[in-house]
């Protein structure tokens, strides 16, 4: 075919809107695809992070005795096999902890708070035993982050599944834009398809002009959705990074979830070619 017949079959009057149509849903998919990385990675980082850490906390009413207490507490559990990075939390560092909730008021020295003891365990089975030698120490308990974080870890999951079925969604949605504009397009040209069948053109030469022709628009679709999609997750990367949150900071894309966003709009291309031949094909064949 030359580019005589490729100009009569130019679907830009009514099929062009279709690039604006995937500039939008690729500019969606790639925010989707780029929270349900975010988030996987996240939710991996947290159960890595945390798996193994614990902290065994200290109330007792008299600051001498929490502090004895933690004393005693810290060579006993120094002595259990499997439990490892053992640390009595300085008060300082527990006040500035406190301090968005407290004030100044969380460096009273007369303020109750508890002491901390941070600690690894290597398994479940050091928990047990940590557990079993806290017992004879009045006012300990052993708390785990892993279970602390354990609905954390739940949220960040569930939004990464969203994210997973939202990417389906627009893919399904693109295909079925893509679908409408073929349709159209055979429509607004059925008496031209006639004349070309007539002069001896087949139904694969005339769906690879089709093809041709929306295969452009999505390419040019993908380019506008694709950049401003990339620069919209640079910039909500750097904002986030600058809040100084540990749990967010952990929410990062890594090397291959940015070549995944870097591929959508090449895959986005892809799918609107094959889409768009198979649906010229099978209505040029109910046509005739």
């Amino acid at each position: 075919m030359s580019k005589a017949s490729t100009r009569v079959l130019d679907t830009a009057r009514t099929g062009r809107g279709m690039v604006w149509v995937i500039a939008v849903m690729l500019f969606l998919t790639v925010l989707a695809t780029a929270a349900g990385i975010g988030t996987a990675r996240a939710t991996q980082a947290v159960g890595v992070q945390l798996g193994g850490r614990a902290t065994v906390q200290i109330a007792a009413a008299d600051p001498a005795t929490r502090e004895a207490a933690a004393g005693e507490v810290a060579s006993l559990l120094a002595g259990i096999p499997g439990v490892g990075g053992v640390r009595v939390v300085p008060r300082a560092e527990i006040a500035k902890l406190l301090g968005p909730w407290l004030g100044g008021d969380a460096d009273d020295v007369d303020l109750p708070i508890p002491v901390l003891v941070d600690l690894t365990l290597s398994d479940a089975g050091t928990a047990g035993r940590v557990r079993g030698a806290l017992a004879g120490v009045p006012g300990a308990r052993l708390d785990l982050h892993s279970q602390a974080l354990a609905p954390v870890r739940a949220f960040l999951g569930t939004m990464s599944m969203l994210a997973t079925l939202l990417v389906a969604m627009m893919l399904g949605a693109t295909a079925f834009v893509v679908v409408l504009a073929a349709r159209a397009g055979l429509e607004a040209h059925r008496g031209t398809i006639e004349v070309m069948h007539m002069l001896g053109a087949t139904d694969v030469q005339v769906a690879r002009l089709f093809q041709r022709r929306l295969s452009l628009d999505a390419a040019m679709g993908s380019a506008v959705g694709g950049v401003i999609g990339l620069v919209t997750v640079a910039l909500l990367g750097a904002q986030a990074g600058m809040l100084g949150s540990e749990l967010l900071g952990t929410v990062t894309l890594g090397t291959g979830g940015w070549a995944a966003l870097v591929v959508l709009p090449f895959a986005f291309v892809a799918l609107a070619a094959a889409v768009a031949r198979r649906t010229v094909v099978r209505s040029l064949g109910q046509m005739r």
